[in-house]
């Protein structure tokens, strides 16, 4: 099966990218089965059920969220009826919405998608990440009723994301990091077959400060102070993210590559 994930959608740039390059990639690359976080997709603060229709449209068959699920408030009566969305696990007990899912990807094939939460260096509490995802992967091992399992490990610490690859290496086919909006140079396949890479970065503008207008965040950083509000950058969107094919028979992982499309990341690679 092959299977795309893409980091962090960023604002209307972000957006854009995703409705102007998915279907195409669809296409070119024979994908089955597509993944998108998009938690910073509107105004980069969480995303709106506006906004979520525009991604699933576009072609997305699960879209993930984060520790910003619910800041755009329509959200949290718009996941209780679109399936296709997830919040993290671990989110809160009385979070609505769920934080797994089994999906049709095509020829009788099933994945299950899942979200977790991390605890290092996060602005609140928020339960055991790995708990909550042992219990998920017990009930859908790779083998049997799922062909391919994917974790969105959203969180600060690489070593914390790091942790939950291993941690999950041979019960998932894909574990990928989010919420840095920085991509990693590490996609690999771990040693039980599972394909990792730490953070798949975001898709948005990189003449930013992970997203963001500069301008707001450096007078932040260089000055200590506060003068507006932070507000998306606007130029041509970078679609980041990862590529993997996985053995319909077994769940594991034979292919894993990061991927860049479009704006200044993909002029920079080889």
């Amino acid at each position: 099966m092959r299977i795309l994930f893409l980091g962090d959608v960023m604002g209307r740039a972000g957006r854009a990218a995703v409705k102007d390059r998915l279907a195409g990639l669809r296409a070119d690359w024979k994908l089955d089965f597509i993944v998108i976080n998009a938690e910073n997709a509107t105004s980069g603060v969480g995303l709106s059920g506006q906004h979520a229709k525009v991604l699933l449209e576009a072609g997305a068959d699960v879209i993930t969220l984060g520790d910003h699920a619910f800041d755009q408030k329509d959200m949290l009566q718009f996941i209780a009826s679109e399936p296709r969305i997830l919040r993290p696990l671990n989110f809160a007990k009385d979070a609505p919405g769920r934080g797994a899912g089994v999906f049709e990807a095509g020829r009788g094939r099933k994945v299950l998608v899942a979200q977790v939460l991390g605890q290092v260096f996060m602005k609140r509490p928020f339960d055991d990440p790995f708990s909550a995802i042992d219990a998920v992967l017990k009930a859908h091992p790779r083998s049997g009723m799922v062909q391919a399992s994917l974790v969105d490990m959203h969180c600060e610490a690489t070593s914390e994301k790091m942790a939950m690859g291993h941690y999950c290496d041979g019960r998932a086919s894909i574990v990928v990091g989010t919420h840095t909006h920085v991509p990693t140079a590490d996609a690999m396949i771990l040693p039980g077959g599972t394909a990792y890479q730490t953070d798949a970065g975001m898709c948005g503008d990189y003449n930013s400060v992970i997203g963001m207008d500069k301008d707001e965040p450096l007078r932040r950083f260089i000055t200590g102070m506060p003068k507006g509000r932070f507000s998306p950058a606007m130029g041509e969107a970078t679609l980041s993210g990862l590529f993997i094919e996985t053995d319909d028979r077994t769940g594991v992982a034979v292919k894993v590559a990061a991927i860049r499309q479009g704006g200044r990341l993909a002029e920079a690679a080889l």
